[in-house]
Formats: structure tokens, sequence, C-alpha cells
């Protein structure tokens, strides 16, 4: 082919001087490799290096398998770890956001892919995302059986990344949760966040930063540094709310609501029908500090409503009956649990919080 004279021949292009650098990529994968297989459940077929993960699901098990998926990501917390050069507990946010809503519809999560955005590979640091996200699988019990790394330099800064990724779960087509289960008279049983979990944090962010908070100093009321505080991982509740269902059946548990974007009303709203709303008491347990300092530097009660989880992370609408052995079976596995509320007659598909806080 002959090169006209206008466009010279360049020696030495290589994908790693156009910013992909191929080599990097595979020592990631040989480093996350162990955390990643060490989540294989029974189901899965073969191992990393597939062009596509393979999962057996016994259908034999189940009289009517409905398949259930959920993709979410990290947001901008991951800036947070970025700005600490921490980066090993977001891979259990991004799993948390992924089963936690699966769980909400009564699914087991079974497996999960993810996918790693950035603009420089450095194998230690995607080594010790991935090994987060094979952790927070390890606690759903779930298996992390694929995903992809790519490396973006024309599109982000060197040190940048994102995560997301989509968990699949099964539950049976009469086992299903949600708001056509939930009657009044229901209880709703407020199970405690761990932290901010992983929402909220371009506020959070905003009130560090313009009221010059030092995030390895301790504020008064925490008891740990601030950016230790900030970067605790989401709880994952999907194998509690599972124990639950399994101990007092659909007849018993009707309902669970994940507590992200939108607050405790917000979401504890989705699981409302028609005709019925969730009143919640504040007084049933106290703001946590972190976010009482945020206020204090601002934030506005009603933006804290909206914005964080306020310390619930997920809720569930039992049965009054068996309201008691929620709380107990729950806080037996080392989820504080508490009756926050009711579902009463109210304006339809509502939640709504009364009282003051603790």
């Amino acid at each position: 082919m002959t090169v006209p004279p206008d466009h010279p021949v360049t020696e030495g292009f290589t994908y790693a001087a156009s910013g992909v650098d191929i080599d990097a990529g595979e020592r990631a994968v040989a480093l996350m490799k162990g955390a990643v297989e060490a989540t294989n459940r029974p189901e899965v077929v073969g191992g990393l290096g597939g062009f596509a993960g393979l999962f057996a699901l016994d259908v034999a098990k189940y009289r009517r398998p409905l398949l259930a998926s959920s993709t979410d990501g990290v947001g901008t917390k991951i800036a947070l770890a970025r700005q600490l050069d921490r980066h090993g507990t977001v891979g259990i946010d991004l799993v948390a956001m992924c089963v936690d809503d699966l769980v909400a519809c009564g699914a087991e999560p079974l497996f999960l892919q993810d996918y790693v955005a950035c603009g420089t590979v450095v194998p230690e640091r995607i080594a010790a995302i991935v090994t987060g996200i094979a952790e927070g699988c390890r606690l759903a019990g779930a298996s992390l059986v694929g995903g992809e790394t790519a490396e973006h330099g024309d599109l982000m800064g060197p040190d940048d990344y994102d995560l997301a990724a989509t968990a699949v779960g099964v539950v049976e087509a009469d086992a299903v949760l949600g708001p056509e289960r939930v009657r009044e008279g229901d209880v709703v049983v407020a199970m405690a966040s761990s932290g901010f979990h992983s929402n909220g944090y371009s506020l959070v962010r905003r009130v560090v930063a313009e009221a010059g908070l030092d995030l390895h100093a301790t504020p008064a009321g925490l008891d740990r540094e601030l950016g230790t505080e900030l970067l605790e991982p989401t709880r994952i509740y999907a194998l509690d709310c599972l124990a639950l269902v399994g101990e007092l059946g659909v007849e018993g548990v009707h309902a669970f609501a994940h507590i992200t974007g939108g607050g405790l009303a917000g979401n504890a709203a989705r699981v409302v029908p028609d005709g019925l709303e969730a009143v919640l008491d504040r007084s049933t347990w106290a703001l946590p500090a972190a976010v009482q300092l945020l206020e204090s530097h601002g934030v506005p009660r009603t933006e804290s409503e909206r914005a964080f989880n306020c310390g619930v992370g997920m809720v569930a609408a039992v049965a009054p009956e068996v309201a008691d052995r929620a709380v107990d079976l729950l806080t037996g596995r080392g989820v504080p649990a508490w009756v926050a509320g009711t579902v009463q007659t109210g304006p339809g598909g509502s939640a709504r919080l009364v009282s003051a806080y603790r």
C-alpha cells in the first residue's frame, strides 16, 4: 500500500503506548483469581477466562422459578476511596447495591458479574477492588462468575475508575414479596445500617470540602477517623432477609424495602399498596452521629432524610404476630433490628416519619 506523503509512517505504534496495557490487565487477573474462585457455588461451571460465565441452575429444585436481576454501581463514594487511596471495600458496596435490591422481592442471589472501567490499570488497585467484590459475593452467598476490566485512558484520568455490576437471583413465583402482600396492621421492622452505605456521597463530599473537615481526624461524636467512617462498606442483608423468610414464610414476611437513594420514607413507600401508608416512628432509634455532624455544618433535616438512610438500611413489613420473632432472629444473626412502625389506612402507597429521633 502506498502511504500518502502527508501521512508519514510512525514507528513503534503499540496498544500500551495508546493507553491500554494488556500485560497489566493480565497481572491484575492473576492477582484477583484466587479471591474470585473462592466465591464459586457448586452450580458454577468452568472458571475465569471464558467468554461467558456459566451457571447450572438446578431447575428440579424449584416448582416455578423466576429469575430476578439488578444492576447498580457505587456512585461518588468512589471519589472518596480515591482521595483516601483505600480501594478494598468499595467492591462490597457494589455487591450490596445489587443483591440487597434482589432480596427485596425475596430472591436468593445466585451470581454476579462486574464491570471495572479505569484510566490506567494498576494491577494491585484493580485486585484490591475485585477482592472486595469477591468478599461482597461471599457475604451474599453469590458467585462472582465473571466480569470485565476496561482501560480507557482517552476517557478517564490515570487514577479514575468506576464500577458497575449485575446480579441475578431466583425466587419461586408464589413466594415473590412486595406490596401485593402488605396489609393494614403489618409491623415495620427496621434493620440498622452500617453507615451511609452508598448513597448521598455527592452531598457528603461537598459538605466535607466546603466545611474543611479533615478526613484523617476524629470529630466529636465519632469514635474513629471521619474518612474511615465514610468508607464503611454497605451492610449486606441478603442472607439475613432470606433466613427471615425461611423461618417465618411468606405468610409472615410480606415485603422488604432496601433504603437507598430517596431515603427511608421514599423507599418504604415503594412496598406500600394503595389505601395504606407506613408510619415510621423516629423515636425508636437514634440519628447516627455522622449524619448529625453533617447537619451541624448546614445540611437541613429534610435533606438528610431524603439523601441518607439515617440509620436504617432495610425494612421488612411483617405480620404483627411474628414481629417479635423477626426482631429476635435478625438480632441473633448480628443485624440490629427493632419495631419501627406500622402499616395503617392512609394516603395510597405512602410512608411518613413521625416523632423525633431518640
